[in-house]
């Protein structure tokens, strides 16, 4: 008995942790899609408001050169880290791969154009929306939202990746004619060499040196998502610092911003359903289909930051260019975090 009292005594010395079973405050935003990069966005725009003479100034350094530098980098990076070999083994799933293409670059700016009679006169708010329509499908949250539900994983990956490479040509194929058509001022074929030089070269780049360097950069993705998150966050900073400078948000109220938070809701569920609809109609597996609702909802915030850059020369309508896209990614995220866990409780019972 008195051993049995030891043993007891030596297991109850030191401290006595309690557990708490509530979710902190950091995964319980992350449960519901707002993570430290959404945080981060919202805090550079509040810098730029505050302080956008720095965002503007060309010394002692220039943030929008370092801006296009970082660019060229972030694809130069895409690239590198494509394996050719991966993406042709998914190719037999043909039929999936067809409808999230489809939903991301054919259904998006179709409805894109259908709204364009809402806006009147106001082309560039208008623009804005059908860049959003016009973007790829965004790569890492895509994947980890289908691994969430349960989805086709492999199939996330490729689609994922190779919607972010068909952007490199098809946005700017949807995007360029109504610049030169609202502008016969600016220079299409200036901005069509820019972007074969900061995005199609860096990609094509990355591509050949795959085989050579492409391990080493899956080995430190981690970093190197932190980069691109970091040039993403300047590139968002500048163009603000511009419009903020320049007064270009002055017409902008609080009820304009609910109105595009609704018709961005909107959005995301108009495309989510006809997915659906689709993918019921062609008996896709529920794996499929969780991959295809997943991946053809979603936009590319990284994208469209980036070759913003390339296609607006308009510094000062960059800012209000990105504004539905950046509604759109934080209810997106939120959306379809709610979707992945309802789907995983489904799965699991």
């Amino acid at each position: 008995m008195s051993k049995i009292f030891k043993e007891s005594s030596e297991k109850l010395k030191g401290p006595i942790v309690i557990q708490s079973k509530k979710p902190g405050i950091t995964r319980t935003l992350k449960r519901i899609g707002i993570d430290g990069f959404l945080v981060a966005i919202i805090v550079v725009i509040f810098v730029a408001y505050v302080f956008p003479e720095a965002g503007i100034q060309a010394k002692p350094v220039s943030l929008d050169q370092v801006g296009a530098i970082g660019l060229s980098l972030i694809f130069f990076f895409y690239g590198l880290k494509l394996n050719p070999s991966r993406l042709k083994s998914q190719l037999s799933n043909w039929r999936m791969h067809l409808v999230i293409q489809f939903s991301t670059f054919i259904l998006f700016p179709v409805i894109g154009l259908a709204v364009k009679p809402l806006f009147g006169s106001s082309f560039y708010s208008w623009l804005g929306v059908f860049y959003l329509c016009a973007l790829p499908s965004t790569v890492s949250s895509s994947v980890v939202m289908v691994s969430i539900a349960g989805g086709n994983m492999p199939a996330a990956i490729f689609n994922a990746s190779i919607s972010t490479l068909l952007g490199v040509f098809i946005t700017p194929l949807w995007i360029l004619p109504l610049l030169e058509h609202q502008a016969g001022s600016i220079d299409t074929t200036g901005i069509i060499l820019k972007l074969i030089v900061q995005v199609l070269v860096p990609v094509m780049a990355g591509l050949l040196f795959n085989s050579r360097w492409g391990a080493l950069a899956e080995k430190y993705k981690k970093p190197l998502r932190y980069f691109d998150q970091s040039i993403i966050l300047l590139i968002i900073y500048t163009a603000f610092c511009h419009s903020f400078y320049e007064k270009a948000f002055d017409g902008y109220t609080g009820s304009n911003l609910l109105r595009l938070g609704a018709g961005m809701s909107i959005l995301f569920y108009s495309v989510y359903y006809i997915i659906k609809w689709i993918c019921k109609k062609l008996r896709f597996t529920q794996e499929d289909s969780t991959t295809v609702l997943f991946c053809g909802s979603k936009k590319s915030l990284v994208h469209a930051s980036v070759m913003s850059k390339v296609l607006f020369p308009a510094s000062s309508m960059v800012s209000i260019i990105l504004l539905p896209i950046m509604v759109y990614h934080a209810l997106q995220l939120i959306f379809v975090s709610i979707l992945a866990q309802k789907l995983s409780r489904t799965q699991k019972n």
